[in-house]
C-alpha cells in the first residue's frame, strides 16, 4: 500500500515531465481554414518547388509564384486580405520570414500574371511553374467547406465540451440560490410555500427515483447491485448524459466528394473520434473535483459527498463511454494498413495505456466487489485512476489539450495538501479506545483548540496502528457530554470488517477490552443542515446513525433561548435494549434539555448482552434496597451468569424517566403525519440510520406534502453511503 500511494504522484510526475513542454491550444478559425484548404488544394493542382523537402507549405514561403497563388486563393477574388497566420507559419515553422510588404505584392502578382493550368502549354503536375495559378473557385469552395467541417470540428468540440461544463454551472448555481435561500431568507421559503411548491418537492426534489429505494441498493443478480441515485439526481444524470450525446454527434456531417477523406466511413469516424476525446478530456477536471473531500461546491450547493460521489460515478462512466467511443473509432479511422505502425507512437501507447485502466475501473467498482473487498477495491482504483489521468495527460500533450489535465491534477493535489495539512496540525494524540455493547467502538480524541465541532459533521480516522496507518474512514463524531472528557471529540465506531474488525481483535486482549491508541482526525467535514430555521426540528436516528443525529439537536437544544417555542423531538429506533448501553451517557445528559426523545425497542424481550447493563444496576439497587438484597442479586448474576432482564429495563426506565419508551416498530407515515399536525408552523425532518428505514422516512415526508396545509416541510438526509 506505501507504493501505491508513491506510485500516484510518481506518475502525475512523468505526465507533468511530458506535459510541460505540450503544445498549447490553438483556435483554428476561419483564417487557418482557408490556409489549410488552399495549401490542400495547391499540393494536389500544381506543382511550384522542385525540391520534395519544399512541398505544402515550406514551398509557399519560399516560392513567389506559390506564394501569390495562396494569397489569390486565400482571399477568392474578395478585397484582399493579409493572412497573418501564413506570415507566422513562415516565420516560426520553416525560417522563412514573409513580411507583409511580401504578402501584398504576392497578390498583386496574382492578379497580374495568374493563370488557369489549361491556359499553359504541355502543363504536367509533377514539372514546376513560374507564374501564379487562378484556381478554380468551385473547387476552392469545396476545399474550404470539407476543411471547415475538419478543422472546424476541433473548434467545435471545444465549444460543445464547454457546453457541458456550462450545464453543471447552470445546475450549481440553482442549487446554490436554493441551499442558501433556505438559510439566510427562511422566512421568504415559507411564504413561497404552496401547493406548485408541494408538487416540485413531492415529484422531483424530494423523492426517491422509483418508489422507495435511495440509499438502499438495488438488487440485480448480486454482481450487478447498484444504488439509484434521488430522483433528483437521476434527473440531472440523464440531462447531462442526452446533452453529452447532443454534444458529440452534433454537425457531424459528411461533405460530398471530400477531398480530404476518401471514404464517408473515414470521416464520420474521424470526426467522432476527436469530438469523443476532446469533450472527455474537458470535463475531467469535474470527474476529480467532485471525487475531492475538500470540495468548495458542497458547501456552496449544500450537497453532501455522497451526493457528489454518485456525480462522479456517473460521470466516469460517461468518462469512460467518450474515452472508449474515442479509442474504437480513431482505430478504424487509422485503418488495418497504417494501425500497426502508427501504434508505435509513444502518445497511442500511452492512450491505450489510459483506455485499459479506465475499463479496469469501471470493472472493480461494481458494488459487489468494492463493498466485499474494499481495501483491495481501494488500491487498484489509486493506481488505475494514476495511470488513467497520467495517461491520458501525455496522450494529449502534444494535441493541445494538455491544459484540462493541468487542472484536474491541481484539483486532485489540493485536495491531498488540505488533507495533509489538517492531519499535520491536529496531530497524533493518545485517544481511548474501548469496545462497548451492540459491537461499537467508542473513540475519545483530545480536541485541539482550534478544532470546531460541527454538529452532525463527521471527520475521517486515521488509527496510528502498524497494520492500519494508511487507512482513513469517516465517522460522525459527538462532543463529550461528560466533565471529565469535555475537551474530547467522540467517535462510535460499528465493528464490520476491515479496521474496525482488527481493533476489536486487538481491543480482545486488553482488560476490559480498553486501550490508548494514537489517533489522527482529518476533519471536521460536512455542514450542519438548516434545522434551526424551522419551527419543529425531527431528528430521527436508527441504531448507529445517532451520534451525528444527536450532536446537531442537542447543540440546538444548548443555544436555544429559554422563552423559544421552537419544538425539537429526538426519535431513536434501537433491535435491544442493550443498545442503549453505549449512548447512555447522552441519553441521560437529555434530562437537562427541552428535547422530546422517543426510543423504540424493535425487540424488547430479547437478553442479548444484557448482562452488560447488570454492574451498573447493581450498583443503583444497592443505593435504594437493602445490602442483603443487594449481596444476593450480585450473587445470582455470579451464579446463574443472568439477570431479570424486566427488572433492569425498569430500572433503565427509572433512569432515563425524561425519555419515552415505545416496545414495537414505528410507523413513519403516522410519524410524520402526526409531527406535521404537531407543529405550529414549518417542520424539518433529519435522519441517519439503516437505508431502509431512511427510505421509508423520505417516501412518507414526500408524499404527507399534501396534509401540509400550508406549512413548511422539509427533508435533510444525514446518511451517506459512499461504498
Amino acid at each position: 500500500m506505501r507504493n501505491t500511494i508513491l506510485y500516484f504522484p510518481f506518475v502525475f510526475a512523468t505526465a507533468l515531465c511530458h506535459g510541460l513542454k505540450g503544445a498549447p491550444y490553438a483556435r483554428y478559425g476561419s483564417e487557418i481554414i482557408n490556409l489549410y484548404s488552399c495549401n490542400l488544394q495547391m499540393m494536389h493542382t500544381v506543382s511550384f518547388c522542385s525540391d520534395p523537402l519544399d512541398a505544402g507549405f515550406a514551398c509557399s514561403c519560399k516560392n513567389s509564384n506559390a506564394l501569390a497563388t495562396l494569397a489569390g486563393c486565400f482571399n477568392n477574388g474578395k478585397k484582399p486580405v493579409i493572412s497573418e497566420a501564413t506570415l507566422a507559419l513562415c516565420e516560426k515553422n520553416y525560417l522563412s520570414p514573409v513580411s507583409v510588404e511580401q504578402f501584398q505584392e504576392a497578390y498583386i502578382n496574382f492578379t497580374l500574371r495568374a493563370k488557369t493550368i489549361d491556359e499553359i502549354p504541355g502543363f504536367n503536375l509533377s514539372i514546376p511553374v513560374d507564374v501564379p495559378i487562378r484556381l478554380d473557385p468551385e473547387i476552392v469552395s469545396l476545399y474550404k467547406r470539407a476543411y471547415r467541417q475538419f478543422l472546424g470540428n476541433y473548434d467545435n468540440s471545444l465549444y460543445y465540451g464547454s457546453g457541458m461544463l456550462g450545464f453543471w454551472l447552470l445546475v450549481f448555481l440553482v442549487v446554490a440560490v436554493s441551499h442558501w435561500s433556505k438559510l439566510l431568507f427562511p422566512g421568504v421559503v415559507k411564504y413561497f410555500t404552496g401547493p406548485t411548491s408541494n408538487i416540485l418537492r413531492k415529484y422531483i426534489t424530494l423523492p426517491a427515483t422509483g418508489r422507495r429505494r435511495r440509499t438502499n441498493e438495488k438488487p440485480l443478480w448480486k454482481v450487478f447491485d447498484f444504488l439509484v441515485p434521488s430522483r433528483k439526481e437521476t434527473i440531472i444524470i440523464f440531462l447531462f448524459t442526452c446533452l453529452t450525446i447532443f454534444c458529440n454527434s452534433h454537425n457531424i456531417v459528411y461533405i460530398k466528394n471530400d477531398p480530404i477523406f476518401t471514404k464517408k466511413s473515414d470521416v464520420l469516424l474521424r470526426y467522432t473520434a476527436d469530438r469523443t476525446g476532446i469533450t472527455a478530456s474537458i470535463i475531467m477536471p469535474l470527474l476529480v473535483l467532485f471525487a475531492g473531500r475538500n470540495n468548495f461546491l458542497q458547501w456552496l450547493t449544500g450537497w453532501n459527498f455522497a451526493v457528489y460521489i454518485s456525480f462522479h460515478r456517473w460521470i466516469a462512466r460517461i468518462v469512460f463511454a467518450l474515452v472508449f467511443v474515442h479509442a474504437v473509432t480513431f482505430s478504424f479511422a487509422l485503418g488495418t494498413k497504417y494501425y500497426a505502425e502508427d501504434m508505435k507512437e509513444t502518445y497511442l501507447v500511452w492512450g491505450t495505456l489510459a483506455t485499459v485502466a479506465g475499463g479496469i475501473i469501471m470493472v472493480q467498482g461494481l458494488m459487489a466487489l468494492r463493498r466485499r473487498w474494499y481495501e483491495i477495491f481501494l488500491i487498484i482504483h489509486i493506481i488505475m485512476a494514476a495511470l488513467f489521468i497520467g495517461g491520458s495527460w501525455i496522450h494529449v500533450d502534444e494535441l493541445g489539450y494538455v491544459w484540462f489535465y493541468y487542472a484536474a491534477t491541481a484539483v486532485w493535489a489540493f485536495d491531498r495538501l488540505v488533507r495533509i495539512l489538517r492531519l499535520v496540525t491536529f496531530g497524533c494524540p493518545e485517544s481511548e479506545v474501548s469496545f462497548l455493547s451492540d459491537e461499537t467502538l467508542k473513540v475519545v480524541v483530545p480536541k485541539p483548540k482550534y478544532w470546531r465541532a460541527i454538529p452532525g459533521g463527521h471527520a475521517f480516522v486515521h488509527f496510528l496502528r502498524p497494520s492500519c496507518f494508511w487507512q482513513s474512514h469517516p465517522f460522525t463524531f459527538t462532543t463529550s457530554t461528560s466533565q471529565e472528557t469535555e475537551n474530547s471529540i467522540v467517535l462510535y465506531c460499528k465493528v464490520k470488517g476491515g479496521v474496525t474488525h482488527g481493533l476489536y481483535q486487538y481491543l480482545a486482549t486488553h482488560p476490559g477490552k480498553r486501550t490508548t491508541i494514537r489517533v489522527s482526525l482529518e476533519g471536521p467535514y460536512g455542514e450542519s443542515t438548516p434545522a434551526k430555521r424551522y419551527d419543529s426540528a425531527v431528528f430521527v436516528a436508527g441504531g448507529n446513525g445517532i451520534p451525528g443525529i444527536y450532536s446537531e439537536i442537542y447543540d440546538l437544544a444548548l443555544k436555544q433561548q429559554e422563552n423559544s417555542d421552537k419544538i425539537l423531538k429526538l426519535f431513536w429506533v434501537v433491535r435491544e435494549y442493550k443498545s442503549l448501553y453505549w449512548f447512555y451517557e447522552e441519553l441521560l445528559a437529555l434530562k437537562s434539555t427541552k428535547i422530546e426523545c422517543t426510543v423504540f425497542v424493535t425487540q424488547p424481550d430479547s437478553e442479548s448482552c444484557i448482562n452488560e447493563f447488570a454492574s451498573r444496576m447493581v450498583q443503583k439497587f444497592s443505593d435504594t434496597e437493602s445490602e442483603d438484597k443487594s449481596d444476593s442479586y450480585k450473587e445470582k448474576i455470579t451464579e446463574e451468569g443472568s439477570v431479570d432482564i424486566r427488572r433492569i429495563v425498569h430500572q433503565i426506565h427509572n433512569e432515563l424517566n425524561h425519555i419515552n419508551f415505545v416496545e414495537g416498530r414505528p410507523c413513519m407515515d403516522s410519524v410524520v403525519k402526526q409531527e406535521i399536525e404537531d407543529s405550529p408552523g414549518s417542520v424539518a425532518f433529519i435522519v441517519c440510520g439503516h437505508p431502509l428505514m431512511v427510505d421509508d422516512l423520505r417516501y412518507s415526508v414526500a408524499h404527507s406534502l399534501d396534509y401540509a396545509k400550508g406549512k413548511r416541510v422539509d427533508f435533510f438526509e444525514q446518511l451517506q453511503v459512499w461504498a
